[in-house]
């Protein structure tokens, strides 16, 4: 009998930037910075979360706040929880919060190489609008720029 894990998601703090700097290096070739991170704690126009499952930060996300838009800066989930629904979980958090302050719509890059967030942000509602040409400086791949165009009217998926 396995015994059913607990998932729950946080505001980020400095309690967390640890396990983030462990993390980061092993799903992004173009790792953030700690500076990075730090700066996303008292970003008065993003929202940042993070996944904690049995205890253990496993995985985040952000968003920033433009004007009506909600740009998806980063999601990353540790690499052996992967597809067990927790980035899923971390964007529908993300696009219902930036939703209740306002955001009218939400976009996002992701590398063209990645089939899986690709299509797990099409499930969410998000539509491929274009390409940044050689957009990844580690390795000038492509970025697929993707819209979320009615944040007003979105649903999430069941939870």
């Amino acid at each position: 009998m396995s015994v059913k894990s607990t998932l729950r998601l946080e505001k980020f703090d400095e309690a967390h930037l640890s396990a983030l700097l462990l993390i980061e290096p092993t799903v992004n070739t173009a790792p953030w910075s700690e500076r990075a991170f730090r700066n996303e704690l008292n970003h008065d126009n993003g929202i940042f979360r993070v996944a904690i499952q049995d205890g253990e930060v496993v995985g985040y996300g952000g968003v920033w706040l433009v004007i009506d838009e909600a740009h998806i800066t980063t999601v990353a989930v540790k690499p052996e929880v992967q597809r067990q629904g927790i980035g899923r979980r971390l964007v529908i958090e993300l696009l219902s919060a930036a939703r209740d302050q306002g955001m009218l719509c939400s976009t996002l890059e992701v590398r063209a190489g990645n089939d899986v967030a690709i299509r797990l942000y099409e499930r969410l509602g998000f539509q491929q609008a274009a390409v940044r040409r050689k957009y990844y400086p580690d390795n000038q791949e492509d970025a697929v720029v993707m819209w979320l165009y009615d944040l007003k009217s979105w649903e999430p998926p069941f939870r």
